[in-house]
């Protein structure tokens, strides 16, 4: 799928973080980006997916490859 290819580097730091339940406000804390970009981001990548709901693009996101699971990021050798 194309918009999955497109996906950069940021746009999936912006997905796993949501992806472990973090608001936009801190996503944009951690980010070192305005609440804003968060919006306009998750938006953008919402509308790249096909996607109306944020369940969805998480669930999406998954099924694609984007993200990765909490663990098993975290449990990744040499990360």
């Amino acid at each position: 799928m194309e918009a999955a290819n497109r996906g950069n580097g940021r746009d999936r730091d912006v997905l796993r973080l949501l992806y472990q339940g973090l608001d936009d406000a801190t996503v944009a804390r951690r980010l070192g980006v305005s609440h804003r970009t968060v919006q306009r981001r998750v938006q953008r990548i919402m509308t790249d997916l096909g996607v109306s709901g944020r369940f969805a693009l998480g669930a999406k996101a998954q099924e694609l490859g984007l993200i990765f699971g909490i663990n098993q990021s975290a449990n990744s050798p040499g990360g």
